[in-house]
């Protein structure tokens, strides 16, 4: 990149916040093309800052997809709920995404959170309607007009991640608030996260797809053995932990059959994510009230 061209490019860091559930996970996905963070229908899927870069020929977009902003109940909550409001204060724009309702406890839990942070910061705020595709265009309205009353949005984009709808609009007005910078990343990068991590997701979306409602946000996956054959196939072997024996049994399932069947979800998408066949081993643990110990979520990577 030349003088010129870095003279007139663009480049920031984008905050996507909201109430857990809402699609902030599908919209990151859908903008990248890729699935870089998991999606459930379960809230609070999302618990570590996720970094995922579009890159264009005059401007670069980071963004931070963060966990759900919600009443913390245990240690973990805290510290996703910490994650999140970190991320308000690091970003050029932050991206406020709800449903196309009116305004749940939640959402303006977070709207007084963003006018607390930002009086003194003059960081543009988008409101993002997301699920369009659920209701008519007149039933719209009320929601925009609804919400304008509540904060002053520099921008109200209605979108629907899924359908990609409002989503090349949306860019375009990101790029025009981003202010002149560097390119932070090579073209080909999309996420800055370790393969180990992703893998450790994708497990975890598998396992709270198929358990349903039966399993808690109990579980916690660690990936304890990675080698690589000379045959290019990777064996990986994981620990799926769990805060009590009842949920470890309904993860093994009768005759360890939804244990297989994680396994095989997960082991599609892995193999898809590291582009070559994969050996995958999962254990069952228990650690009784992880979720509360400061050192065990040390470990697992929640700071």
């Amino acid at each position: 990149m030349n003088n010129d061209e870095l003279k007139d490019f663009r480049s920031g860091y984008v905050s996507i916040v909201g109430r857990p559930n809402v699609g902030k996970s599908t919209l990151l996905n859908t903008i990248l093309s890729e699935k870089i963070a998991i999606v459930t229908p379960k809230p609070q899927t999302t618990r570590n800052k996720i970094i995922g870069i579009k890159t264009f020929s005059d401007s670069q977009i980071i963004f931070i997809d963060t966990p759900g902003i919600h009443k913390p109940r245990h240690r973990l909550g805290d510290t996703m709920v910490r994650t999140a409001v970190e991320a308000l204060s690091e970003v050029d724009v932050i991206l406020f995404m709800v449903e196309p309702k009116e305004s749940k406890t939640g959402d303006r839990a977070i709207i007084d959170l963003l006018k607390k942070v930002l009086h003194l910061r003059q960081t543009p705020v988008f409101l993002l309607i997301n699920k369009i595709d659920t209701l008519k265009k007149a039933e719209l309205l009320p929601v925009i007009g609804h919400f304008k009353e509540l904060y002053l949005f520099t921008e109200i984009i209605p979108i629907s991640s899924i359908k990609h709808d409002g989503i090349s609009l949306l860019i375009k007005r990101i790029c025009a608030y981003l202010p002149p910078g560097p390119k932070y990343y090579p073209d080909d990068i999309i996420t800055d996260q370790l393969e180990r991590f992703m893998v450790s997701e994708i497990i975890r979306e598998k396992t709270m797809d198929l358990t349903k409602k039966e399993l808690p946000y109990s579980i916690a996956v660690d990936v304890v053995d990675w080698k690589e054959r000379e045959d290019g196939l990777i064996s990986i072997s994981c620990n799926i932990y769990v805060e009590r024996d009842g949920q470890k049994a309904i993860i093994i399932g009768k005759r360890g059959m939804m244990l297989k069947s994680i396994g095989s979800a997960a082991r599609i998408d892995i193999e898809k994510l590291l582009n070559t066949k994969v050996f995958l081993e999962l254990w069952i643990k228990v650690k009784k009230n992880w979720r509360n110990d400061k050192q065990v979520l040390r470990e697992f990577g929640y700071k």
